[in-house]
């Protein structure tokens, strides 16, 4: 009786980390771990530069807008490598849901769920860590633009890149984080990479929705990759920004970052 009652006394006393237990040793850990799997690396970033040289470098004196190249104007291949270094930062994202199917496989989400780490802050880190390797994708297709001979105004660069960093990354790990939670072990890389491919074509990443039939122009609007692709690439074709793009895109977060938290407490309430 009295070793029960210290017990619950400790239990009692221990107090929950600032933030919800956020630091940046954990960010730090869960970077490295990524980094270490090199068959992910190499196919994420690998793939988005292969088919940026076989695709996209062929169009590079092809004006994508009525404004020569000559003359500043972006090309097509410009185009296209905003387009691939996107879709790698968004595989690159979603493989965090197959190490999350790894690690409820291995019991240690059910470990994380003894300790005062909140649940979001877990989600959190998680999707900053997938974020990071994002941007690592979206660096190495712009450095073989770059060498390519693609030629960009800074604030092409930079907002094209930016823009595909934060939103397509953001939105695309949690999605992975939320399929790691809700389908056990390696189940969950191969529904995710499948997933990236099918949103892609269906919203429009790798060619405009308006080559699409009418019905498939409908589907684009609604799905995440839609609003993404679209504000990523407004730099490059001058086309007026459509505030119902980033909203589309924000209530997606949402929806896989809750759909995340739940999948979470669902997985590890019986500790």
């Amino acid at each position: 009786m009295t070793t029960t009652t210290a017990l619950d006394q400790v239990s009692l006393q221990r107090r929950v980390p600032p933030l919800g237990g956020f630091n940046l040793v954990y960010l730090g850990i869960e970077l490295k771990r990524k980094l270490r799997n090199r068959q992910t690396l190499l196919f994420t970033i690998g793939f988005p530069i292969v088919m940026f040289v076989i695709v996209g470098l062929p169009m590079r004196d092809q004006a994508l807008t009525d404004t020569p190249i000559s003359q500043g104007g972006p090309s097509v291949a410009a185009y296209i490598m905003v387009s691939m270094a996107m879709y790698g930062a968004m595989m690159s994202a979603t493989q965090t849901g197959s190490a999350v199917g790894l690690e409820r496989a291995q019991g240690w989400s059910r470990q994380l769920r003894l300790t005062p780490l909140n649940p979001l802050v877990n989600v959190i880190v998680k999707m900053l860590a997938g974020m990071l390797l994002g941007l690592l994708a979206i660096v190495a297709t712009y450095i073989a633009g770059a060498i390519g001979g693609i030629h960009l105004s800074a604030v092409q660069w930079i907002a094209t890149g930016l823009t595909a960093w934060l939103l397509a990354s953001a939105v695309f790990t949690t999605l992975g984080l939320m399929v790691g939670y809700l389908v056990p072990g390696q189940n969950a890389a191969q529904i995710t990479s499948l997933s990236i491919v099918l949103l892609s074509f269906l919203g429009g990443l790798f060619y405009p929705i308006g080559s699409m039939p009418g019905f498939m122009q409908a589907i684009a609007r609604f799905t995440p990759v839609y609003g993404i692709s679209e504000i990523t690439r407004v730099p490059l074709t001058g086309a007026g920004f459509d505030p119902l793009w980033l909203v589309g895109a924000l209530v997606w977060l949402a929806v896989f970052l809750a759909g995340t938290t739940w999948a979470f407490r669902r997985d590890t309430k019986r500790v």
